[in-house]
Formats: structure tokens, C-alpha cells, sequence
């Protein structure tokens, strides 16, 4: 099914790890009696990087079930969950601002999901290999200029370059 989700990316803005910590604080408020951690994930994390300008948070906290008992709350917040959105495990949210333009996307895990360590491992290989987020970043462009009202057909776009730095930042983790 395609989306008519407009596909848009920008030049990196340093604003995006304000908002981060913003909606991040928000997010830590919902759970104030556990500990519940917060990463800055997806383009907006990497400084300079060419992304779309909606900020990707990831939380993980020992019990998944946090999530989803807290849905009416983050509901509230004016999130959607989205259930696990083809990723077992996980528990996804959007964020949408009054006009329906998208603003946040939350991915939540139990601690030790590998999903957790694939992102942040992706995420600290494009921060230190400027050249690896140069490319990311011309592929994103050519990806939105040829499907700009297609989210999917531009994710599928990604896919290859995305495999190929999750190849490389595993291999840079382990040489560390």
C-alpha cells in the first residue's frame, strides 16, 4: 500500500537535539517511578547529517510492558501507538504536530534487545565517519527526489546503503 506521507529531508538543524531532549524529558516524566533510558537515534542524531526532520527516539527500560500500560498517558501526550510496526519487540509511537505533520517517532525496547545496540552502533559509526554520512545522506536526497509521496519506496531505497554501514559500523565496533 503506498503512503501519502510527504518524504522530505533537510540540511542538517542543531535545533534537532534540543527537541530531543525536550520530548525526551517529556517521555522520562511519563516514568518517573523507573528507570527508563533515552537515546537520540536515526540522522537527526548525527551532527551534519542530511535527514528527514522528524526526531527518533529510542527508550529501553527493563520491562517492555511499561509501554504499553502506559499507552492512554503517551496518548495524551498526542502520540499513536503503532503496536511493534514490523519490528518484534518493539513498541512503536508517532508524534504528529497539529496539522499532521510528523514531529517524533519513538521506538521503545526491553533492555538487551539487539535492536537497541543495532541503533546506537549505526548511529556512533555515521558521527564518526563523515564520509559513510556524506553518502547516506546524497542516497536520501535521490531517495526523496524520486519518491516523494512514497515512504516506502523510499525506505526500500535506503535499504542497500543501510545494510552496507550496519556491515561496516558492526565491524568498527568489534576493531575498537
Amino acid at each position: 500500500m503506498m503512503s501519502v506521507r510527504q518524504v522530505e529531508v533537510v540540511p542538517y538543524r542543531r535545533e534537532w537535539v534540543e527537541l530531543f531532549q525536550q520530548e525526551s524529558q517529556r517521555i522520562k516524566s511519563i516514568f518517573v517511578t523507573h528507570d527508563v533510558k533515552i537515546h537520540h537515534i536515526g540522522s537527526t542524531s548525527v551532527p551534519g547529517m542530511i535527514a528527514k526532520p522528524i526526531i527518533d527516539l529510542l527508550a529501553e527500560a527493563d520491562d517492555i510492558t511499561l509501554f504499553d500500560e502506559a499507552i492512554p498517558i503517551f496518548e495524551a501526550e498526542g502520540y499513536i501507538a503503532k503496536g511493534e510496526n514490523g519490528i518484534p519487540g518493539r513498541r512503536f509511537f508517532i508524534k504528529n504536530n497539529a496539522s499532521g505533520e510528523r514531529l517524533y517517532h519513538l521506538h521503545a525496547f526491553q533492555s538487551g534487545s539487539p535492536e537497541i545496540d543495532r541503533h546506537l552502533i549505526f548511529r556512533d559509526y555515521l558521527c564518526q565517519n563523515p564520509e559513510a554520512a556524506k553518502r547516506y545522506g546524497e542516497v536520501k536526497i535521490t531517495a526523496a527526489m524520486q519518491f516523494p509521496a512514497d515512504i516506502e519506496s523510499y525506505i526500500n531505497y535506503k535499504n542497500s546503503i543501510v545494510k552496507e554501514i550496519e556491515r561496516k559500523a558492526i565491524e568498527w565496533v568489534k576493531n575498537r
